[in-house]
This record gives structure tokens, C-alpha cells and sequence, in this order.
């Protein structure tokens, strides 16, 4: 409602008549009915008035004073008043647009706020009509509330996912690039995603969800999702450990004396080994690689380590090595950990089970002392979808130590 009868309204005596601060309690009654839609008739009541209140409504009404422990004024009288006296021919509601300004209907006013957010997401739907793995991703963002928590109004939330789009359609990056840099040159500022703004956060679920990056926490799992589509948020804290690989000086060096070698995420996208093994080993704990320096020194085939969740610099190295030719064996822990550590990796370099079948896990349960109860949210294998069957059935974690002696027998 806007105060479109302004002209017809005879504003110095509709102030002196309505505007009194005893009324104060009566125009506002009057507004709350009209933003709730709900038409301005019936008793209105004020408990306990003051004296001023009280007079001020007699006034108004040409009532004799009263008493008691309330103040009741009907609505229809007091439109009725301003109708026949001319200070606002259109009535009460008209009278209430002019002294307090335009009302805007509750119901109206949630309905377009809900239009609103609706076109907010618009975005993402865009991008995950593009990309259809994003689709669920979309949709939980739709409905999980995240968006609106991090962002009060449907027109910051537009204006924030549109850059989420943005950034997420710009990825994968080749060849690599620092984050800051990449920010810089597409949304205007390098600090456009530091850690802890909306559209970081935003934008690394996104992210996520296309690679498959499970969320591990902190700095460091940050890093690696941010490295996993080639933006490098810093490029010595990732690492990965190999042995007996070459291809470069250091590397060459290492394998010469038999002993690991640390790889960083920088060493790796800037001087990739120039060779590629034709089979390259797969570990998941340091122990093992580890012992097979000491086992075997410069005798061992090629052994990778990717101490736990597979890093940026553990990626970017199978990944290379992938490119020009080798293949991988894996193996790693039989928990279910283990399984989504394995399965994550899979999703990003093929590889073939070492010793990481259900048949292995089965030989290794009845033949090793009793292990660690399994514990946990049961993980799928997709190279061997009896695997966790056969680890629910048993109930017992193999840990890579347990059958350090078979894997160290294949790699002599």
C-alpha cells in the first residue's frame, strides 16, 4: 500500500487528530493489521493505559472519560471519523500510509523474498544442467541452508553463486597455477578465495563434488582439494614418497644409494621425472616403503607411498607417471579407511589390486593372528565389490604391517 491518496489527505489536521504520541499505540495496531493483510475493523485494546492514552483516545472520539484496566477503541469508528470530518476521505488505512509510509503485505512481502531465493540459485542450476555430476551438489546447497547462513540477502546469494559458477567452470586448470593468481585473473582480486570467505567455502564443496576430494579438514585438506584441479595454494607442503623412481638428478641420485626420496607438489609440477617405470608399486603407510629400502635398497621396484589420503604431490606424480605409461599395483590397509583411501585414488589413476582381494584379505584373516576389531561406516570397493562382504563377515582390520612379508616377497 502507497500513500496514493496523499493529495486528498488534509495532512495538519490529520497530525493533530491521529498524529498525538498518546495514538502512537493505535496507529501502530492499525499498520500491523494492514501488513497482515486483515481489514481494519473490530475493537483494538491497550492494557493498563497511561492517563495521556486514555485522554488522547477520548479526544479523538468524543467520549466521556473512562475507566477500568484497558483502553478499547473500535477501528471502523475511528475510519468513520476521518471519512466524514474530510482529513482523509479514504479512510483509516489511507491515514495510516500517510503518517507512517508505505505498508507492504506480510504474505506478499514472504512470497517474493521466496521468489527471490529461488533466482538466487539460479547459477548453479545452469551449471549443473552443464555438468550433471554437480546436480546433487546443487541441490544440497539448495536445501541445506548454507547459503543463507553465510549470506542474509537472496541478492549477496546471487551475486555470491555466480562466482561459485564462475570459479567451478573454470576448472580443472592446465597447466597448474598459483590460487592467488588464477583469483586475480578471474574474479578481479588474488584474494578473492582466502580461506574463511563465503565463496571459499562455497566454492570448495564444489569442487569436491566434480573430483571426488574427500573433505579431510583443515589447511592441509583445503590445499589438496585446491591442488586436485590444478590451483596451488602452496606447493611445499605436500609431499609423497617414492623409491628406486628416476627421471630426474635428485631422483636419480636417490635411487642410486637405494633410499626414498621426498617429493614435493613443487618439485613435481615443476620437473616431473623425464621416464616412467613400465609397473609402479602402491603403498598406503610409510612402513612399508620403508622396510623395502631396507629389505632390497637399490633392488626394489618402483614404490610409491601415499601416506594415507592420496595428497596433491602424490597425485600429480601418479598422474605424470600414468600419462607416459606406467601402471599401477595397489594395496592398502584392509579397514574400511582403507577402502575409501583406495576407492578415492581409483577415481583418479587406474590401477589393479596388490594382494587387495577378497581372496587376500580372507588367506590373511586365517592365517595371521587375530587383528583389531573393524570399526566404522562400511566402505564399497569397486575393484573387488565382495571385499567388504568378506571384511563385515569377518569383522577384523589388516593393517599393510600384518602382510609386510608378502608385499616385500614381490618387490625383490
Amino acid at each position: 500500500m502507497t500513500p496514493g491518496t496523499a493529495s486528498t489527505i488534509d495532512d495538519v489536521r490529520l497530525r493533530r487528530l491521529l498524529g498525538a504520541p498518546g495514538l502512537s499505540w493505535l496507529v501502530d495496531r492499525a499498520r500491523r493489521r494492514l501488513e497482515r493483510g486483515q481489514p481494519l475493523t473490530g475493537p483494538v485494546s491497550l492494557s493498563a493505559p497511561t492517563a495521556d492514552q486514555r485522554m488522547a483516545a477520548e479526544r479523538l472520539l468524543g467520549r466521556a472519560p473512562g475507566g477500568g484496566r484497558s483502553l478499547s477503541v473500535r477501528l471502523e469508528a475511528v475510519d468513520d471519523l476521518l471519512r466524514r470530518s474530510g482529513v482523509s476521505p479514504a479512510g483509516l488505512a489511507a491515514a495510516v500510509v500517510a503518517l507512517t509510509g508505505p505498508v507492504t503485505v506480510l504474505g506478499q512481502a514472504r512470497a517474493e523474498e521466496h521468489r527471490a531465493w529461488a533466482q538466487a540459485y539460479a547459477p548453479l542450476e545452469v551449471l549443473a544442467d552443464e555438468v550433471p555430476a554437480l546436480r546433487p551438489w546443487a541441490e544440497r546447497l539448495r536445501s541445506d541452508g548454507l547459503v543463507r547462513r553465510l549470506v542474509g540477502t537472496p541478492t549477496a546469494a546471487a551475486d555470491l553463486l555466480g562466482q561459485v559458477a564462475t570459479v567451478v567452470r573454470a576448472v580443472p586448470v592446465e597447466p597448474t597455477v598459483s590460487l592467488p593468481a588464477f583469483a586475480s585473473r578471474l574474479l578481479g582480486s588474488a584474494h578473492a578465495l582466502d580461506d574463511g570467505t563465503p565463496l571459499c567455502t562455497l566454492t570448495l564443496s564444489g569442487i569436491r563434488a566434480l573430483t571426488g576430494v574427500p573433505d579431510t579438514g583443515g589447511a592441509q585438506g583445503r590445499r589438496e582439494a585446491w591442488a586436485s584441479v590444478g590451483l596451488l595454494r602452496d606447493e611445499l607442503s605436500s609431499t609423497v614418497l617414492a623409491l628406486n623412481l628416476r627421471g630426474t638428478p635428485a631422483l636419480d641420485w636417490m635411487a642410486d644409494a637405494g633410499e626414498p626420496a621426498v617429493l614435493t607438489l613443487r618439485q613435481l609440477t615443476r620437473r616431473p621425472p623425464r621416464s616412467a617405470p613400465p609397473t609402479v608399486r602402491i603403498c598406503e603407510n610409510p612402513a612399508v616403503l620403508a622396510a623395502a629400502a631396507d629389505t632390497y635398497g637399490t633392488r626394489c621396484a618402483p614404490l610409491v607411498c601415499l601416506q594415507g589420503q592420496p595428497s596433491a604431490a602424490a597425485l600429480a606424480l601418479l598422474s605424470h607417471l600414468h600419462t607416459h605409461g606406467s601402471r599401477f599395483r595397489y594395496h592398502g590397509d584392509f579397514d574400511w579407511g582403507g577402502l575409501r583411501i583406495a576407492a578415492a585414488l581409483l577415481r583418479r589413476v587406474p590401477w589393479t589390486p596388490w594382494r587387495y582381494t577378497a581372496a587376500d584379505y580372507r588367506t590373511a584373516v586365517r592365517t595371521l593372528p587375530a587383528g583389531p576389531p573393524l570399526t566404522g561406516v562400511r566402505a564399497e570397493a569397486p575393484w573387488d565389490p565382495e571385499l567388504p562382504d568378506a571384511l563385515q563377515e569377518a569383522g577384523a582390520r589388516v593393517e599393510e604391517e600384518a602382510v609386510l612379508g608378502d608385499l616385500l616377497s614381490d618387490l625383490g
